[in-house]
């Protein structure tokens, strides 16, 4: 499965996600690192709302995948963050029926 990488002059292939994968845990009453912050941030202003949450996240060498709840209903979203500070276009993980 590969990812596009979008920075803000432009579009950037990148590879599929591979190597080593780590599972953050619990989000709750912890800071977000700086990937899951970069993340939030496209996911708020990708969906034009502030209420928002992280939901999860897992590392790998090639990015971070950040997943999280947009709204009251918590609909969710994924998102890549690269450790150059650069994020994917954040994508719906909810089934819209299309």
């Amino acid at each position: 499965m590969a990812f596009t990488k979008i920075t803000v002059t432009g579009l950037v292939a990148l590879t599929a996600l591979a190597g080593c994968v780590e599972d953050t845990g619990s989000t709750s009453g912890r800071i977000p690192t700086p990937e899951e912050q970069a993340c939030l941030r496209a996911v708020g202003i990708e969906t034009g709302n502030p209420d928002y949450a992280l939901l999860g996240s897992s590392f790998s060498e090639a990015g971070t995948e950040v997943i999280v709840g947009v709204g009251e209903q918590r609909a969710r979203w994924q998102c890549i963050a690269y450790s150059d500070g650069t994020t994917s276009r954040p994508m719906s993980l909810t089934d819209e029926g299309i």
